[in-house]
C-alpha cells in the first residue's frame, strides 16, 4: 500500500465539500482526475471510502478512519511549511527555536527575569518555556528530553551531563530582629535544633539541611516547606520561625532591619551555580549565547536593588505553582501567564 498526500488531501476535500466536482475546484485538478487518484486509493486499501447518496458523497466507515489520520498529517505539514518558512526569513533557522528551561532552587526564579530580556534584545526570536514544574528534580527533566538547560547549584555525578559554572552566592541564615540569634555573630547548627525551619520543598533536596545540619546530627524541631521566598519572610519577620536563603534574596529585607542575616557557621555557606545541559545534544548557537549572558552578568550585589523593586511588586513577581510551564514569548509580544 501506497498512499500519498494527494490522495489524503483529495479525502479530506470531497468530505468537506460533499462533491467531487466541488473538491476538483478547491484542489484545481479536473473532476476526472480527482475522480481517478479516488479510485486508485479505493484500489490500494481495498475498500470503497464514500457512498453516493443523492448527489452527495458521504464517508464510509472505513473513509471515516481515514480523514481522521488525513487531517492530522496534513495539519502537521501545514505546522511543518510555517515553522520552515517562518525560519528561513529569521536567517535560516539560526535565531529562532525555544529553550524549555528550569532552575534547582525557587529563588533564581526571581533573577533570571532581567536576564531574559537581555538576551532577547539579541535574539528577539527565541521563546522561553519556564517548566517551573521540574524545579524539584531538573536533572530527570533534563536526561528525559523535557529540558534544553537547568540552572543547579549541586551538580550529580552523570557523564550524559555538561556543566558550565555561572556564578556563586551565600546562604545566610534570617531571623526576626527579636529572636534570641539576632545578636550573635554567625549561626551554628545547634541553634537550630529548637526551631521552626521554613524552607523550599522538597526538604530531602535542601542544602541547608544536608550539608550544615545533618553532619553535625542536628534536625530541627519542625521543618515547614514554603514554596514562595515572600512567604517565608513574613513568616520570619513575624517571629514564627527561621530560614536558610540567598543573601541576595532577601537583600532589601536585611537593608532595611525587617529581618537580620547570620552567616552560617564561621566559614559561611557558599554555592556555585552552573548551567547544566545534555553534553551529547548538538545545542544551537542561541543556546550557547544564552548561557554565556548568563555567566556574563551574574548574581551580585547589584541584585539588591532589584530585589527591593521585587518585593515592592510581590504581587507581579510572584511565581508560577509548581505542574505549570510559563512561555516567555519573543521580545515585541506579551504574555499575560508571565507571571515571575
Amino acid at each position: 500500500m501506497h498512499l500519498e498526500i494527494r490522495h489524503l488531501k483529495l479525502v479530506a476535500a470531497i468530505a468537506e465539500t460533499g462533491s467531487v466536482t466541488r473538491a476538483s475546484n478547491r484542489l484545481h485538478l479536473t473532476q476526472s482526475a480527482l475522480s481517478h487518484q479516488l479510485r486508485d486509493a479505493e484500489e490500494q486499501l481495498g475498500s470503497r471510502l464514500f457512498e453516493r447518496q443523492k448527489g452527495t458523497m458521504t464517508l464510509t466507515v472505513a473513509g471515516e478512519r481515514l480523514l481522521k489520520s488525513a487531517r492530522t498529517v496534513i495539519e502537521e505539514l501545514e505546522r511543518a511549511e510555517r515553522d520552515i518558512h517562518n525560519d528561513a526569513a529569521c536567517g535560516n533557522g539560526v535565531d529562532r527555536g525555544v529553550i524549555r528551561l528550569s532552575t534547582e532552587c525557587y529563588t533564581v526564579y526571581h533573577w533570571l527575569p532581567p536576564r531574559l530580556r537581555l538576551f532577547q534584545q539579541k535574539f528577539p526570536a527565541v521563546e522561553f518555556e519556564l517548566v517551573v514544574e521540574a524545579t524539584d528534580n531538573p536533572f530527570a527533566a533534563l536526561l528525559d528530553g523535557k529540558l534544553d538547560l537547568a540552572i543547579i547549584c549541586d551538580p550529580v555525578r552523570n557523564r550524559k551531563i555538561k556543566y558550565t559554572p555561572l556564578f556563586e552566592d551565600e546562604m545566610v541564615a534570617i531571623v526576626s530582629p527579636e529572636h534570641r540569634m539576632a545578636g550573635k555573630i554567625f549561626a551554628e547548627p545547634q541553634d537550630f535544633a529548637e526551631e521552626t525551619v521554613f524552607m523550599y520543598p522538597p526538604k530531602t533536596e535542601s542544602s541547608f539541611l544536608n550539608e550544615i545540619l545533618a553532619p553535625a546530627g542536628v534536625s530541627p524541631r519542625r521543618i515547614q516547606e514554603v514554596m514562595l521566598t515572600e512567604a517565608i519572610i513574613e513568616m520570619v519577620r513575624g517571629g514564627l520561625g527561621v530560614a536558610a536563603i540567598a543573601r541576595w534574596a532577601v537583600a532589601p529585607q536585611l537593608a532595611s532591619g525587617a529581618v537580620v542575616g547570620l552567616p552560617l557557621t564561621a566559614n559561611g555557606f557558599h554555592r556555585t551555580w552552573s548551567a547544566a545541559q545534555l553534553r551529547d545534544k548538538q545545542a544551537p548557537a542561541y543556546l550557547l549565547d544564552f548561557i554565556r549572558v548568563l555567566a556574563e552578568n551574574p548574581i551580585s550585589a547589584s541584585m539588591s536593588s532589584c530585589a527591593s523593586r521585587n518585593a515592592n511588586t510581590a504581587t507581579r513577581n510572584r511565581r508560577s505553582r509548581p505542574g505549570s510551564m510559563v512561555r516567555v514569548p519573543p521580545s515585541g509580544e506579551t504574555s499575560r501567564n508571565f507571571t515571575m
